[in-house]
């Protein structure tokens, strides 16, 4: 069986060929295609395995490859850099790399969902991207509403249909009546953007058990449970709530030494989109679940509703784990003032 490193781009890949004895035995060039991979995999004329790093549009190649009968892994790119790097770095050097690690049996793999899945997880981030674009142009419609010097008229939500009203009412009679109008076009397309890919998200899902687990638990709405649930994909990869909790970064660094402890920042290297769904989800969670609103307010005293609302996302995930491991739905108890968090 032939071992293959991908060093995969945009546009080609470079591949190094192994033998069974970890030899390169050839090197080439191939154009992204179908039909290129296809001739290149059928003169191999034998059982394939290959690597490619999980990097810009891997899918695809992923995808590709796999229809065409070959055995592909895909790999960590920074725990690749750890295990094997290098002062030179070429394309050939990656490749050759690449199948080396996988012929030493070195590769570290990351989980592949199927591509079910995948798609599914596409949407729910391109929601998330469209929310974050809906909140920028927000703040600057509030910059303008603010370097004008104009009172709020008393509206709770400026962005209500009161509030709106307001808005659209306004003459500033300056440059930034422009400006004004422009923002509030822009929101309005964005925001009917979100109701459409929302609606989306519905159908989608309605019939994924993990998302009607979550649905359970405070805080998580139709939304951020349907995000939580295709990001976690499949729990049984996760050996521990430790391991959930990690993979959503909601643990801080550590550093140790000389028998001292120093934990940093939260962990850079995560599921940001999980991330955001249980901070999301924790602080409404305060406000309608009793047993988060009490830890939430033990922890603020001492540490500040910051790190509060990290340690309730926390404890949100790994219960979350919980829930999902035993397929049960969420259960509210009483929150234990004794017990040390």
């Amino acid at each position: 069986m032939f071992k293959l490193g991908f060093d995969c781009h945009k546009a080609f890949s470079q591949v190094a060929i192994l033998d069974e004895k970890g030899a390169v035995v050839k090197e080439c060039r191939l154009v992204n295609q179908r039909a290129a991979l296809a001739r290149f995999v059928r003169e191999l004329a034998q059982p394939v395995q290959a690597v490619i790093e999980a990097g810009y549009n891997w899918g695809l190649m992923y995808d590709l490859l796999t229809e065409l009968g070959v055995d592909v892994r895909v790999a960590h790119p920074l725990r690749v850099k750890a295990i094997a790097s290098a002062q030179i770095k070429t394309d050939t050097i990656d490749a050759r790399t690449l199948g080396r690690l996988l012929h030493a049996r070195l590769i570290p793999e990351i989980y592949v969902p199927s591509p079910d899945i995948r798609r599914q997880k596409d949407i729910l981030r391109q929601r998330c991207w469209l929310v974050k674009m809906q909140t920028a142009v927000k703040n600057r419609i509030h910059q303008l509403h603010a370097r004008n010097h104009i009172e709020n008229p008393g509206f709770t939500d400026l962005f209500g249909l009161g509030g709106m009203k307001f808005l659209r009412s306004l003459a500033l009679g300056t440059s930034d009546q422009q400006l004004l109008t422009q923002d509030l076009e822009l929101y309005d397309l964005v925001h009917e953007q979100v109701k459409i890919i929302t609606h989306w998200i519905g159908g989608v899902l309605q019939d994924n058990r993990y998302r009607t687990i979550l649905l359970s638990l405070p805080g998580l709405g139709a939304v951020l449970a349907a995000l939580a649930a295709l990001e976690i994909a499949a729990i049984n990869r996760f050996t521990s709530p430790g391991k959930l909790t990690a993979y959503a970064g909601l643990v801080p660094t550590t550093y140790a030494s000389g028998g001292k402890v120093h934990h940093g920042d939260l962990l850079p290297q995560c599921n940001r989109y999980l991330r955001y769904a249980f901070v999301e989800a924790a602080w409404s969670a305060v406000k309608s679940s009793p047993y988060c609103r009490a830890l939430f307010a033990k922890l603020r005293k001492r540490k500040g509703a910051n790190t509060a609302i990290i340690v309730v996302a926390r404890r949100l995930c790994g219960i979350a784990y919980l829930c999902l491991k035993e397929n049960r739905l969420y259960e509210e108890r009483a929150y234990d003032y004794d017990h040390r968090v």
